[in-house]
């Protein structure tokens, strides 16, 4: 008799923690602009050097989670956000904050690289996923409710995020503290189906950077142009968050029945058109609309490309390093997105990223559409980094057939 299925509860909390600092960029930004002597811009190229610095870490140890041990990194990636968010939050110092913000991204980099790992070694990835964007949406969507109640200053934000990692922290007890064994490494030494690993890799971070130029200034859209308040801003934002946690019901539902290649073709190119409407947005029915339509379709484009990238490499690899590209782009998304603002204004930004959105679709789907043609192969089986009582039971993962997993899916 088979050892029942588990959800893998320590994958998902790492997600959520390691995923929070990106959902929480509009007003982690705007505090800053808000709370500290920064300008509008300066504000969102400290938000840009977090994300880098999370990119950073997802790049230098996508390979490395299994030799390492997840256990070990995660703990590592958990204080680094404990110490960096919570000493940023805690001092008015610019330079202190600047570097706080990078120590703290590092830290979440590092614990969305051992989740993306472990996540793409499960039987049902997209399933995990699902959990994981439910889980920070929703924790996102309550901040976004409770932080204009709780005063002014940049600092409830970042503590925010190290509360999160604290809070997780009593969960890496469950993953596994052992490095890969050498043979392991060595049979997964080749990337496999590197053309379209490569080309997904080198779309996404054009992908996040619209989304997130567009995200980064969002609170100063609404503020600014649409002329609302902290409060009504930070309530359409839960709303929106909200909405995503619908949309991401709706992927896991819906699962494969649609193929890889619509979700992610279709629903980027709606995404574009929530985009134009939400930057020149004037009130707030149409600030409401632009966003709340798009963090419905967002986070499910998300999903799918997360799965897609996690089905091209079972030990995670693809996933780990997608997802850190994507990273790459939403690093820059505040910078990016405040030069467009000043220079052409927020409704011209949004048309701009609407139309590069356009673009970049075409091969993220040409991959999915390979991607969903692939013939089933079977590959050795792969340890996943939750222990559990249970005795564990040799599967075999296909890393072609859109039915590979049970539901197939974005840094």
């Amino acid at each position: 008799m088979s050892a029942p299925r588990t959800l893998p509860w320590p994958l998902v909390a790492l997600f959520t923690a390691g995923y929070l600092a990106p959902y929480l960029l509009p007003t982690t930004v705007g505090r800053l602009a808000g709370g500290l002597p920064l300008s509008a811009t300066q504000a969102g190229a400290i938000g840009s050097a977090l994300l880098l610095s999370s990119a950073t870490a997802g790049f230098l140890l996508a390979s490395r989670v299994d030799r390492i041990g997840p256990r070990t990194l995660a703990r590592t990636g958990l204080a680094l956000a404990v110490l960096g968010y919570g000493g940023a939050a805690l001092t008015g110092s610019v330079p202190a904050v600047v570097a706080g913000a990078i120590i703290g991204g590092f830290g979440s980099g590092t614990v969305t690289a051992v989740a993306a790992s472990g996540i793409a070694a499960q039987q049902d990835p997209h399933r995990v996923t699902t959990l994981g964007l439910l889980g920070v949406s929703g924790l996102a969507g309550a901040l976004y409710l409770t932080i204009p109640h709780l005063g002014p200053g940049h600092g409830l934000p970042l503590a925010a995020l190290a509360l999160t990692a604290l809070a997780v922290w009593p969960l890496t007890g469950r993953l596994s503290g052992r490095g890969a064994p050498a043979r392991t490494a060595k049979a997964y030494g080749r990337l496999p189906h590197l053309r379209a690993g490569l080309l997904l890799a080198a779309a996404m971070p054009c992908w996040s950077l619209a989304q997130n130029s567009l995200w980064g200034v969002s609170g100063r859209i609404g503020l600014d142009q649409a002329h609302l308040t902290e409060v009504t801003v930070g309530a359409v934002f839960a709303v929106a968050l909200g909405a995503g946690l619908v949309g991401v019901v709706g992927a896991g539902a819906l699962g494969p029945r649609l193929g890889r290649a619509l979700p992610i073709g279709a629903g980027t190119a709606l995404i574009a058109g929530c985009i134009a409407l939400s930057a020149s947005a004037t009130d707030l029915r149409a600030f409401a609309a632009g966003e709340i339509s798009w963090n419905l379709l967002y986070p499910v484009v998300l999903s799918y490309v997360i799965g897609l990238a996690a089905s091209l490499d079972p030990r995670g690899r693809w996933a780990v390093l997608v997802g850190s590209a994507s990273s790459l782009g939403t690093a820059a998304g505040p910078l990016t997105g405040s030069v467009l603002a000043a220079g052409t204004g927020f409704p011209v930004m949004g048309k701009l990223l609407g139309a590069g959105l356009l673009l970049i679709a075409v091969p993220m789907t040409a991959v999915a559409l390979r991607a969903g043609r692939r013939p089933l192969q079977v590959m050795p089986v792969v340890e996943v980094p939750v222990e559990t009582p249970a005795v564990p039971v040799q599967r075999d993962y296909d890393t072609a057939s859109p039915n590979s997993y049970a539901s197939t899916s974005a840094m």
